[in-house]
């Protein structure tokens, strides 16, 4: 099989796992990054406050998103791109969350997507100091990119298991999971929820 997967970066308003603002992409074809996208996202309603503290990492405000679409219609957008492939992510626990999270709080099925993290990637690969996604990234050769901006680091993701799986010999991301010891998860997809009490403008820092 080859090595096809999408990497996968989201960036939040707040605390609130649904609070996606920001998404970026990168599709990998036979270890190959064929296309990247990436675009703002109006989050949630009674998700949608910003917070300084995240503002200050990704540098988006509310006014960048105001007139951008929301989870719900960026959504079929989001899912014609990702397919059925396998999501990776750099600390892909974080990114999974987010894609399940703002689709439960405005009613929508998540999809069963499985998943692999780079971050476990690298620390199976890699003799690192540090096992952020700027360190890991310069180890195969990726410098200076745009780190939080989320289209560029999902790139990054992209480039680092494609390194990661030619130093195993890996010829797909199944079997590099399997030759570093590491899971591919699938989401656990339930009905949407009956409609619950706004959450995320109270969530702390």
């Amino acid at each position: 099989m080859p090595l096809d997967f999408t990497a996968i970066d989201f960036e939040t308003a707040n605390s609130s796992n649904a609070s996606a603002c920001a998404v970026g992409l990168a599709r990998v074809r036979d270890g190959r990054v064929v296309a990247s996208e990436g675009w703002l996202i109006r989050p949630p309603a009674g998700h949608d406050r910003f917070f300084e503290i995240n503002t200050g990492i990704h540098g988006i405000t509310e006014a960048d998103v105001a007139d951008a679409p929301t989870w719900a219609e960026q959504y079929p957008r989001l899912l014609a791109f990702l397919g059925d492939d396998v999501l990776v992510a750099h600390n892909a626990g974080f990114d999974m969350r987010v894609l399940r999270t703002a689709c439960e709080v405005t009613d929508l099925t998540p999809p069963a997507a499985r998943s692999l993290c780079s971050v476990q990637v690298s620390r199976k690969t890699y003799e690192l100091p540090s096992y952020r996604l700027p360190a890991v990234a310069a180890a195969v050769g990726h410098l200076d990119f745009a780190h939080h901006d989320a289209t560029a680091d999902a790139l990054a993701c992209a480039l680092i298991v494609i390194d990661a799986a030619a130093r195993a010999g890996a010829t797909d991301v199944v079997e590099l999971a399997m030759l570093l010891g590491l899971r591919i998860p699938q989401m656990v997809v339930s009905a949407p929820a009956e409609p619950s009490a706004p959450a995320g403008a109270d969530v702390a820092a």
